[in-house]
């Protein structure tokens, strides 16, 4: 049997073999996902090695460069009328060995530029404006926990949503559940404040940062780091490389615009834009969708170190088995509250 599919719990519980397809490659991967995260890791630590061997050659071959012409240029030179004797041949040729020893160093340093080996993708992080350094953290750091991230009283949406209250802590983890058309969606536009609501009051603190369930409507003939990039102050090679470096597209994508890019593409852009933003809630609506498996995996990791509040909506079971913090169930409009857990 040949399935296609990124549900994580079928891969675990129905796959022996994995074909991964991506870069215009099939790799094979054997012991089923538990097999295929170990081999994504293994390639990752194989990766960083090669990266770490080819800089440290690099640096030896530049400093040997340096060392040697310093060496050179303590010898010597040819002294006038050198033809009449024989010492100022003498101190020439101390000159030799220092001047292959450059030409070598030289020529592999030109090699190893010229052949550069890219590091892995830097994992995923998403960032809370919340610290100055490690060691001392903005007061809006200290009063995180304590101050609420948004406030919700009253709130009415027509007949898709009915909120009495609802309070998110500074830190608080949120999952919310429910079928189709329950006012999902609707509660996370009104917190992100794309939603008037009809009744009630909507109190946020902060920097919201919302990844939608729908497309984002790009303007025309956007290539990938002008979209990556739009609206957002800067250089554009600088935007350019911050995008290269998450590792979700490759330099050969860069030439595409967004209207060439498959969804999952266009899915991309839009994560990229909300991990680079430091943001006090993250709002995701189905943050899985058309996500490879190894990504969802890495956005997990980054959910987890993250430091602000988080509100989810989401069908991915693995993430809802997982997940640690508020559960929260909507049904026909109006929310309910499940349990209550660990928050993270």
């Amino acid at each position: 049997m040949l399935a296609v599919t990124h549900d994580r719990v079928f891969l675990e519980r129905a796959t022996t073999t994995i074909l991964e397809v991506a870069e215009g490659k099939v790799t094979r991967y054997g012991d089923g996902y538990d097999g295929y995260l170990a081999a994504k890791a293994a390639e990752r630590r194989r990766r960083l090695r090669e990266y770490e061997d080819w800089r440290t050659e690099l640096a030896r071959n530049q400093k040997l460069t340096a060392t040697n012409v310093a060496r050179l240029a303590a010898i010597p030179r040819k002294l006038p009328f050198a033809v009449f004797g024989h010492d100022a041949f003498r101190s020439r040729s101390r000159g030799h060995g220092a001047m292959v020893r450059i030409r070598n160093a030289k020529e592999r340093a030109e090699r190893l530029t010229a052949n550069p080996v890219a590091p892995p993708p830097d994992p995923l992080v998403f960032a809370a404006r919340m610290t100055t350094s490690v060691d001392q953290p903005s007061q809006a750091a200290v009063d995180r926990p304590s101050r609420p991230a948004a406030e919700l009283s009253d709130i009415r949406v027509g007949e898709r949503l009915y909120v009495p209250s609802l309070r998110i802590g500074g830190e608080e983890r949120m999952l919310v559940t429910g079928p189709n058309g329950a006012g999902k969606t609707t509660l996370m536009r009104v917190l992100a404040g794309e939603v008037r609501p009809d009744e009630g009051t909507v109190r946020t603190r902060g920097r919201i940062g919302h990844l939608r369930q729908e497309e984002t409507p790009w303007p025309p003939g956007l290539t990938v780091p002008q979209a990556f990039a739009h609206g957002r102050g800067g250089d554009l090679d600088e935007h350019t490389a911050q995008l290269l470096s998450l590792g979700l597209f490759g330099p050969a994508d860069l030439r595409s615009t967004v209207h060439e890019l498959s969804y999952d593409q266009r899915r991309r852009i839009e994560l990229a834009r909300l991990v680079c933003e430091p943001v006090d809630l993250l709002l995701l609506d189905e943050p899985t969708n058309h996500l490879s498996p190894a990504l969802v995996e890495e956005l997990e990791g980054a959910l987890a170190a993250y430091r602000g509040a988080v509100v989810i909506v989401t069908h991915d079971r693995r993430l809802r088995t997982r997940f640690s913090g508020t559960r929260l169930e909507l049904n026909t409009g109006r929310l309910t509250r499940r349990q209550e857990a660990a928050i993270l």
